[in-house]
């Protein structure tokens, strides 16, 4: 039997949060049907030395196509569009059903007014403090890709 859908929306910070712990977390509860905000997206960590993660991303932004350019695919270079990038990659989004899901997701740069006050869910298996290897803020990914975004 499935659990009733809340009106609230899920609020996510994603400071100091393993970015596909959190990723994982979202999609699901936004293919159950809940709507989902997350933000402080620069704030959020990727597991790696920097040098391998920035070249995996360096990597990825030089994919392109001999064709219409119209038709190539587009890489994320600031935060916000980075994990939604991550979330989306996490969801069956040629269906419709996670086509829905990815519109009840929302990602944020910071915080926003309408968000300041409110309460926030905590994802215990996501906390970065757990790693013990090195890792990369997506802000600090960011600003390496040449993402418009500065901290």
């Amino acid at each position: 039997m499935k659990e009733p859908v809340s009106k609230q929306p899920v609020i996510i910070d994603a400071s100091n949060l393993i970015l596909g712990r959190v990723a994982s977390f979202v999609a699901k509860r936004a293919l159950r049907g809940e709507e989902v905000v997350v933000f402080n997206a620069e704030k959020a960590v990727i597991s790696g030395t920097k040098a391998n993660i920035v070249e995996e991303a360096m990597r990825r932004l030089k994919t392109r196509t001999l064709a219409s350019q119209y038709k190539a695919p587009t890489h994320p270079r600031r935060p916000d569009t980075y994990v939604r990038r991550v979330i989306r990659g996490m969801m069956p989004r040629k269906k419709p059903k996670g086509r829905n899901a990815l519109r009840r997701v929302k990602v944020y740069i910071g915080v926003p007014e309408e968000y300041r006050e409110k309460a926030t869910v905590k994802i215990p298996d996501a906390d970065a403090s757990k790693l013990r290897c090195a890792y990369i803020t997506v802000g600090e990914l960011s600003e390496e890709i040449g993402g418009p975004w500065k901290a």
